[in-house]
């Protein structure tokens, strides 16, 4: 038996507990009641939690310490660890860097053109609208694509399938995952991921002009493969991979966030990045996304020009174009629609400010907000919840994002009306310079 500090973070100990609180080291997982919420254990105040819940709230416990939003109590001692693993974490980024570098590890070339689409930072930079623009324009221009993601969050193959693929190098021994041929959606957002489903489903095309394949494999070598000798594409993007060293791209393409570039210019735990900021020198294209094209990010294009000279910049935004209804493909409505109306958020993304900027700046007033782990998978129970608060706060409708809303999948009865914000990405300085980016990549697939 081991006690619970009384500063504990909220994962760890209930709101109303006695002092201290006792529970079995042994248990796998646990959850807490707090004040608003009914205790149906009585005393003990515990109940099984998933692993999986309880790794997101931890998560979102780490994520409030890193944003400042944590500081005093058991918090302020555990950013002091979080600061030495990060020390030893930007030893490990930096030396499998180097062994890519001197060619001990090998870095893979398809047999088609490469690019790559990521970041620096963990999350947040809207990502999938660029990969969607960019797989949009090159399937215009004749190009056979299609995008490699690992699946982040999506269901795991079964054990023997991970064991057969780890020896055989065979790709087909164990197939990737193919979300989409291009011209049809065949697998569900929980077995894909959420992103790969979302671009499959706006990507997709007809037999006569097929759109983008989206293909999930943990080994996007191995993937690559794959949809090049199945699909016979001559273009690959691969989603998420400026960290993806075993393949080689011909193209780096990296998203900054220019409303909160780098964070804390920290790496992880402690900061947001993945990698250190010197990392930019290996960027061909850097795309500067949220930008409101003012002047104002002057100073940002000259820290990142210090860093690299080379790489073209290109001002980029993320545009509400209309509401889709969760539940009716058929069923959209005009922005204007948002104007005077009270609304209730619900969103499980890196940054959901952002996205609770459109609505607002759109004439929304939220009278109800709920936030949970980025790429949180919605449990009925939590919707039901969600709605009636809604509707006690005198909420008209319920918006979410377009990624949240692949992970809903069946709303509950008597849900308030339901909508995602559809976002497209627009260029507002650097039209040439993208241009130039994808006629460079039509050239070399």
């Amino acid at each position: 038996m081991v006690p619970i500090p009384r500063d504990a973070p909220t994962i760890l100990r209930g709101l109303n507990a006695p002092e201290p609180l006792w529970f079995p080291y042994r248990a796998a997982s646990l959850q807490f009641y707090g004040a608003d919420t009914p205790n149906p254990c009585g005393s003990l105040f515990l109940i099984p939690m998933s692993l999986q819940d309880l790794a997101e709230k931890f998560e979102q416990y780490v994520v409030d310490i890193i944003n400042g939003n944590r500081r005093t109590g058991f918090a302020r001692y555990f950013r002091y660890f979080l600061f030495g693993v990060s020390r030893i974490y930007a030893n490990v980024v930096q030396l499998r860097y180097n062994l890519y570098s001197w060619g001990i590890f090998r870095q893979h070339l398809m047999g088609c053109f490469v690019v790559s689409v990521g970041n620096l930072t963990t999350g947040g930079t809207g990502k999938t609208p660029v990969v969607e623009l960019l797989a949009r324009t090159l399937t215009a221009r004749g190009k056979r694509v299609a995008i490699l993601s690992r699946g982040y969050r999506s269901k795991k193959p079964p054990l023997s399938h991970r064991i057969k693929s780890l020896f055989s190098g065979d790709p087909e021994v164990v197939p990737p995952r193919v979300v989409s041929d291009g011209t049809k959606v065949l697998l569900d957002s929980s077995v894909a991921g959420d992103e790969p489903f979302m671009l499959a489903r706006n990507l997709v095309g007809t037999p006569e002009h097929p759109g983008a394949a989206v293909v999930v494999d943990k080994d996007r070598f191995k993937g690559g493969n794959y949809a090049t000798a199945k699909f016979g594409v001559d273009t690959i993007i691969l989603d998420d991979g400026f960290q993806y060293l075993r393949l080689r791209p011909w193209t780096n393409i990296l998203l900054v966030d220019s409303t909160n570039p780098f964070h804390n210019h920290e790496q992880l735990p402690v900061g947001m990045l993945r990698e250190p900021i010197q990392s930019l020198e290996r960027a061909d294209f850097i795309f500067l996304t949220k930008s409101d094209g003012r002047a104002s990010l002057h100073h940002l294009r000259k820290f990142l020009r210090r860093h690299n000279p080379q790489a073209e910049i290109i001002e980029c935004n993320h545009v509400p174009k209309y509401l889709q209804a969760l539940t009716e493909d058929t069923n959209r409505l005009p922005l204007s629609s948002l104007k005077g109306k009270k609304i209730a958020s619900l969103s499980a993304i890196a940054v959901p400010a952002s996205f609770e900027r459109y609505l607002e700046q759109l004439g929304a007033t939220i009278v109800y907000r709920k936030h949970f782990a980025d790429h949180h998978r919605y449990h009925k129970s939590e919707l039901i919840k969600f709605s009636k608060e809604a509707h006690e706060a005198g909420a008209e409708m319920i918006l979410t994002t377009e990624k949240d809303a692949v992970r809903i999948t069946k709303l509950p009865k008597n849900f308030l009306p339901a909508y995602f914000l559809r976002v497209e990405i627009t260029i507002l300085h650097g039209h040439e310079e993208f241009n130039r980016c994808v006629a460079q990549i039509c050239l070399g697939g």
